[in-house]
């Protein structure tokens, strides 16, 4: 294992497993809102200092892009982190919820960490190494369009600019489809497609952190990852869609003639 992605490894298993203690003190727990319908908690903070202090300990001079701190340092070496994807599910005592880490150098994705604590599942990819459940190589599935599949999303919740463009695009696939399922952490959507539980994704409003160790795992299972236009400006815009190349193409072509003008 490349000794950066073990760094992400380790930072990882210690902020899943702190999360893991602190979920029976839930109904205690310091919560506050950073906009409507988006929370934070005590435990994110927490997970995300066990992170950053880790990564500091190696790499003081590494620059950080982290969920709840911010922006730190300025280097070509940047962390992408989101210590606690689905804070409302932990909140709430459902089950759906992981920890990422990406590390980026100059522009590039190079690793990537996905930790299920609940399940205790842990996704990695190295870019040109593949991607892995555990010690296992995982790859996206292998239909050729969208019939049959099984489709992740993710419904707008702070941001409603775009909903009847959303609804619009859950129509037109949840019709074409086995089905259209929403979790509620990206991170875990993006992982599971990656180890072919998922066949496609779609999304609109996204953050950096949320996606791009999953964007890396995708990648790196075979599949295709892209904005909804089809584009490669995904991390910046926050909207993304991914799949095998055909089932790519498939969502790409329900979700077209639906987008926003802004996006197209």
């Amino acid at each position: 294992m490349h000794p950066l992605l073990n760094i992400a490894v380790r930072a990882a298993r210690s902020a899943g497993d702190h999360i893991i203690r602190r979920m029976g003190d839930r109904d205690r727990l310091s919560v506050s809102s950073k906009k409507r319908n988006d929370f934070v908690s005590e435990v994110d903070h927490e997970a995300e200092g066990l992170i950053i202090d880790l990564i500091r300990r190696n790499h003081r001079d590494h620059a950080v892009l982290a969920e709840e701190s911010g922006s730190s340092g300025d280097s070509d070496h940047l962390w992408i982190i989101d210590p606690l994807d689905g804070t409302t599910n932990f909140l709430h005592g459902l089950p759906v919820f992981a920890v990422s880490i990406a590390y980026q150098y100059k522009g590039k994705l190079e690793h990537g960490v996905i930790y299920d604590p609940v399940r205790q599942e842990l996704f990695t990819a190295s870019r040109g190494s593949g991607a892995f459940l555990d010690d296992r190589r995982i790859r996206v599935g292998n239909l050729r369009g969208l019939d049959g599949a099984l489709i992740g999303t993710g419904f707008p919740y702070t941001d409603h600019r775009y909903l009847d463009e959303y609804l619009a695009m859950f129509r037109a696939i949840i019709q074409k489809t086995a089905g259209v399922r929403r979790p509620g952490a990206a991170a875990i959507d993006l992982a599971w497609l990656a180890a072919g539980r998922f066949d496609g994704f779609w999304e609109m409003g996204l953050k950096p952190w949320d996606i791009a160790a999953g964007a890396l795992l995708i990648r790196e299972a075979g599949g295709m990852v892209g904005s909804l236009s089809g584009g490669t400006d995904y991390l910046e815009s926050g909207h993304i869609m991914a799949g095998n190349p055909k089932v790519f193409a498939a969502l790409a072509r329900e979700i077209r003639p639906h987008l926003p003008a802004e996006m197209r």
